[in-house]
């Protein structure tokens, strides 16, 4: 049973998130989706509405894998909340080249860290691969319509979200 960690912010979850999550179910029987808490940032979402978005998008996608998901906050290094979990796979989305030259540094770093846990890039859809969590926020923000960015749970949080 090979458990991938597959960590990020998540706020909000996008369709590249989402595609990003299901190929990781494609090799490995459960993924911990990993939520990073950073004392620093106002997120726009709490934890617990993005664990639920989550959680809901990938029941409404893909409901036969729904229950080989695990949402969790870390506030630690990748690799040491990754290993709490029982993880052996640390799961990152690559969306262009600029994402890869990012990601080899980190797996670099991670993998002198923790020898024992693989690097696993997974590359985005070609329809996700402009999509960032940041522009989404600021699109919604500013009444803008990303509906064909984000899972319909997430747009109608955002929608909920900028009413309010």
């Amino acid at each position: 049973m090979t458990t991938a960690f597959y960590p990020g912010s998540f706020d909000p979850m996008t369709n590249g998130h989402l595609d990003v999550l299901v190929q990781a179910l494609n090799v490995a029987s459960k993924v911990i989706v990993a939520i990073g808490i950073h004392p620093g940032k106002t997120p726009l979402f709490s934890f617990e509405e993005r664990a639920e978005l989550i959680s809901r998008s990938l029941g409404e996608f893909l409901p036969e894998r729904a229950g080989d998901i695990a949402i969790v906050s870390f506030d630690n290094l990748v690799v040491d909340a990754a290993r709490e979990h029982g993880a052996t796979l640390l799961v990152r989305g690559l969306r262009d080249g600029t994402d890869l030259d990012y990601e080899m540094q980190m797996a670099g770093m991670n993998r002198q860290m923790a020898p024992d846990i693989q690097t696993l890039f997974l590359p985005a859809g070609t329809a996700s691969r402009p999509i960032t969590a940041t522009l989404v926020r600021q699109i919604a923000a500013m009444g803008g319509d990303v509906s064909a960015f984000v899972p319909k749970a997430v747009y109608q949080a955002l929608q909920a979200k900028h009413e309010a």
